[in-house]
């Protein structure tokens, strides 16, 4: 890529998806190889992760300025909540019946499933449907279902293609909540997974690293010094994580699975992806998404190797985040940029973007108002070489 094409027209052509669909048909190839064939778990897991974490970011570069950003007391409020919703889980499933549970959070997350499974395949379906239906608004009825959905203005107007997949979505949704098979409960969530780095922007990279150390001892607390996290992870039997077919079957005829947490791929997910917008934002002269995404692989290769070592569950986040960080920090360093790249910011960006935006439109007007100027002062002078 010429460095001399503004950094806009990137943007506009990545926004096509191209890295993104190639990582999407990888996903559903992998995930659809492992139906009939054992993969490798461990090469499995690292595959997937790494895969969804590039399709995700790919698709959060995007031409406008990111709907809304974390803020400093966002992340570090994050592990604080993060913490009490896993403790209140644990307690759920501690004091009430376990199939209970699972039913109601199950079918809770089932409903926000068809949403985001539509939202997720849309944008590469979209363009099968005629034209003719493709982009047809169909307005719904005014109703409002708490803390899930609030029609009440009458601003969900979807199109038709979108109302066709979310028929499609309910339909694979409510397979998975029957069968709760394992192939079902990952496309679920990578789903959440994509959505989530494409859509969650940390806003500048040193609210990333907040958030990102706030969560590095908050995985580290809940897994090492409690059996809290491991607790829910086993007895949640939903789609808050990624299950990896193991060879062999279990004492009881059951197929052994590894996991792995949807937040393993997407807390490290969107700052890998705010890295990517970075680098866009600077015509890719230094490629720091590179460092961020090999910081990734590498950090969740070693909790694979370490889990395998003292056969026990490892916080991936105290592997990845390091990787992550210490990748992209470094290679500021090195680069010396470790200021610039610690200082930015996609809303200082879209400020400044605004502010030269202006200042073209004034030095415009101020070159018509001097052309009309010329023009008149010619015309007098014309005039008065006539007289």
């Amino acid at each position: 890529m010429a460095d001399a094409k503004p950094a806009a027209n990137h943007a506009a052509l990545y926004q096509s998806d191209k890295p993104a669909i190639v990582a999407h048909l990888l996903l559903i190839g992998l995930s659809l190889l492992s139906l009939v064939v054992n993969v490798p778990t461990n090469f499995n897991i690292v595959a997937t992760a790494s895969l969804a974490v590039y399709a995700g970011s790919w698709r959060s570069v995007k031409t406008g300025p990111p709907g809304e950003c974390m803020t400093k007391k966002d992340a570090m409020r994050f592990p604080l909540v993060g913490s009490c919703v896993l403790f209140g889980l644990f307690l759920l499933f501690k004091f009430l019946p376990k199939w209970l549970v699972n039913a109601l959070l199950s079918l809770y997350l089932g409903g926000i499933a068809i949403f985001v499974l539509t939202s997720a395949s849309h944008p590469y379906l979209v363009d099968y449907f005629p034209e003719s239906i493709r982009h047809r608004e169909v307005p719904l009825p005014r109703f409002k279902i708490p803390y899930v959905l609030d029609n009440s203005d009458g601003s969900m107007r979807p199109t038709v293609s979108e109302l066709i997949l979310a028929v499609i979505s309910l339909g694979f949704c409510s397979w998975y909540y029957i069968k709760k098979h394992w192939f079902a409960n990952n496309m679920l969530g990578l789903a959440f997974c994509l959505e989530g780095i494409e859509h969650l922007s940390l806003g500048s990279v040193h609210v990333g690293m907040i958030l990102l150390v706030g969560l590095f001892f908050y995985d580290i607390f809940w897994v090492f010094f409690t059996p809290v996290m491991v607790s829910v992870a086993k007895n949640f039997d939903g789609p808050i994580k990624l299950l990896f077919p193991r060879a062999g079957l279990l004492e009881d005829g059951k197929r052994p699975f590894a996991m792995l947490g949807l937040g393993d791929i997407v807390i490290p997910g969107i700052f890998v992806a705010l890295i990517l917008r970075y680098d866009v934002s600077r015509n890719f002269r230094s490629h720091y998404f590179r460092s961020a995404f090999g910081g990734y692989v590498a950090g969740l290769v070693a909790t694979i190797v370490i889990m395998n070592v003292f056969q026990a569950a490892q916080p991936a986040l105290l592997y990845i985040v390091p990787g992550v960080l210490g990748a992209v920090l470094g290679h500021a360093w090195i680069a010396k940029e470790f200021r610039a790249v610690f200082d930015w910011s996609e809303e200082a960006e879209e400020e400044e973007a605004k502010e030269g935006e202006a200042k073209g439109k004034d030095g415009a007007k101020e070159g018509e108002a001097a052309a009309a100027e010329a023009v008149v002062a010619g015309g007098n002078a014309e005039g008065k070489k006539t007289q």
